[in-house]
């Protein structure tokens, strides 16, 4: 029990930074953004420790990307249209369908948006952003560990971990990897460098966590027995 109580603090760790990261790449940083997540020490004091050297990297970058608020906001703001609102020239677009080829490149948003419709879930940004757009994507996988975190009859548990693990690998681990190459190479700020490295570590890390063989849940227990 203790062991489940802590992976459920860890997932919900997890979703936190996924609405931090997810919204720092819908939307242009604002200057309460900085403040809660910069200023105030969110960043220093992360909701969750992780063996993965991904998140590892991604916690000393964070730490390090913003130190006057004035001008980290500017370089942020700057980055962001660069990398995502240019108008057609973005240099790290974020949809799923831009990392497809052939036919699957219609293919594949049709595909999340039935994954979604399958559980009755219709995206706030409907019409506005595209369904496969990386941030709705997140949204989604956090509506899914949360839906994990409520339920408390393991054959549900099961179901729902085996659900969250799919959807990570159909429509976030396939083309993360692409994305995040592109960040790396774009990106001016330590900050998008930092949050692209941040989103991957969580997608592996969430993906492990839920894992139903026995033999990798009783590792898990341990790598959470050593993070404790």
């Amino acid at each position: 029990m203790d062991i489940q109580n802590k992976s459920h603090n860890i997932l919900k760790g997890y979703n936190m930074l996924l609405y931090f990261a997810g919204s720092m790449i819908m939307y242009e940083p604002n200057e309460e953004c900085i403040v809660d997540f910069w200023q105030n020490g969110i960043i220093k004091r992360l909701p969750v420790n992780s063996p993965n050297p991904k998140f590892a990297r991604a916690a000393s970058q964070l730490r390090d990307s913003c130190g006057d608020r004035a001008g980290c906001l500017k370089n942020l703001r700057e980055d962001h249209t660069r990398l995502f609102n240019n108008q057609g020239l973005s240099l790290a677009p974020a949809f799923e369908s831009y990392y497809s080829s052939g036919l699957n490149l219609g293919l594949k948003s049709i595909t999340v948006s039935e994954f979604y419709d399958s559980y009755g879930w219709t995206s706030k940004y409907k019409g506005v952003i595209r369904d496969d757009h990386l941030g709705v994507e997140l949204l989604f996988l956090t509506i899914l560990v949360d839906k994990y975190l409520v339920m408390d009859d393991q054959v549900c548990l099961i179901e729902i971990r085996n659900e969250i693990r799919r959807f990570i690998k159909l429509h976030i681990l396939s083309w993360l990897s692409k994305w995040y190459e592109k960040m790396q190479e774009h990106a001016r700020t330590l900050g998008y460098k930092a949050i692209a490295t941040l989103i991957y570590a969580c997608a592996e890390d969430i993906y492990t966590l839920c894992d139903n063989d026995p033999q990798h849940a009783r590792r898990d227990s341990e790598v959470l027995r050593n993070l404790g």
